[in-house]
């Protein structure tokens, strides 16, 4: 009794076989069927080593939420050079509250505005790289994933250029304000405390030199330092032959929270808008000579996170890919050789009717 429940266990089993077993004496191989295999095997391969790059790549997924954090203050950190001597200019903030962040923390260096040789090269690379993520935004993605790694100890190489000329000055240094909407600016005179408000020293730099706000960022950035992230307005260079020009970026702040395989960090993205036009009271032109750069936080907070592509769909999409070729490539093989038969067919019987009219007239 057991031997014939085995008996029938395993007949049934063997009526359960999907992959029927042809014996060899039965199948036909032809030319034609071997290089279709070939092809296919060919694209499998292609279509198998494309996936797996694929597999081994990542992509960004953006999240935008409500930025709740009001109390923490905001780090601004600083490397403009102006073109004029330290005596000449001051900078602070003022924000939406109406208070007034000296420029206690910043320095004032004296320098000269021609860049040095080591500079200019790297302000040319640095101006094609904003140049293509201007033209092309996914390159962010790149920076995102290789660039934030801690490659770059500093934002910009050092000013070793000797130069006899220090008619420039370079202001640089960090400042912390409050997450509200503020104005850096960069003016004639120093800041002064003042009881009924905001004020510059001017009077004693009346009768000097003509003044010129023509400057160059080298360095701007909102929050944490993130080595290797290259900001809108880094490199930025502005040359006029204008006395009372005003110079004016409108930046938009987004708290943004980078999480990547290389790093985890907070940090702060901006997009910025320029403008600039000379003051003149006698053309209706009203305004105040100087560098302004007018900050606003945004009420969104963007998540970024680096997501890789799980093994268990990557084996799916394996399986799909190959058991799909290999299916529709029987499917065609099969297809054009019963064309190729229905043709042939045609041609022989053509032909054996026409043999046999031949005959008949004899």
């Amino acid at each position: 009794m057991r031997r014939l429940s085995r008996r029938n266990t395993l007949n049934l089993v063997k009526e359960l076989d999907a992959f029927p077993k042809v014996p060899e004496s039965y199948v036909k191989t032809s030319a034609f069927g071997g290089t279709v295999t070939l092809i296919v095997f060919i694209l499998m391969a292609l279509l198998t080593i494309s996936e797996f790059f694929v597999y081994q790549d990542s992509w960004m997924k953006y999240e935008y939420e409500v930025d709740t954090d009001f109390t923490s203050q905001l780090k601004i950190k600083i490397d403009i050079t102006v073109a004029m001597k330290c005596t000449r200019v001051g900078a602070d903030v003022l924000d939406l509250s109406g208070s007034v962040i000296a420029s206690k923390e910043l320095k004032y260096d004296p320098v000269s505005f021609e860049p040095s040789p080591q500079k200019k090269m790297w302000y040319q690379v640095l101006h094609q790289i904003q140049d293509r993520l201007n033209e092309e935004r996914s390159l962010q993605d790149v920076l995102f994933k290789s660039a934030l790694k801690g490659h770059f100890s500093d934002p910009v190489p050092q000013n070793d250029y000797a130069s006899d000329s220090q008619s420039a000055c370079r202001i640089h240094g960090q400042i912390y304000v409050s997450k509200v909407a503020g104005n850096f600016h960069i003016t004639l005179g120093k800041p002064i405390e003042n009881i009924r408000g905001h004020a510059h020293f001017v009077p004693l730099i009346k009768n000097e030199a003509p003044f010129n706000f023509s400057h160059r960022i080298d360095y701007l950035s909102f929050g944490n330092d993130v080595p290797g992230h290259i900001n809108p307005l880094d490199g930025t260079e502005k040359i006029t032959l204008e006395q009372h020009m005003l110079f004016q970026y409108f930046i938009t702040v987004v708290p943004t929270k980078l999480h990547t395989s290389g790093v985890s960090v907070n940090m702060h993205q901006f997009s910025v808008t320029e403008q600039e036009r000379v003051v003149n009271k006698e053309k209706g032109s009203h305004g105040v000579t100087g560098i302004f750069i007018k900050y606003k936080l945004s009420p969104l907070m963007v998540r970024v996170r680096e997501e890789r592509m799980p093994i268990f769909t990557f084996l799916v999409r394996l399986c799909g890919i190959i058991g799909g070729i290999f299916s529709t490539s029987g499917l065609l093989h099969k297809l054009i050789g019963y064309l190729v038969d229905i043709i042939c067919c045609r041609i022989r019987l053509g032909a054996d009717q026409s043999k046999e009219v031949s005959q008949t007239q004899y």
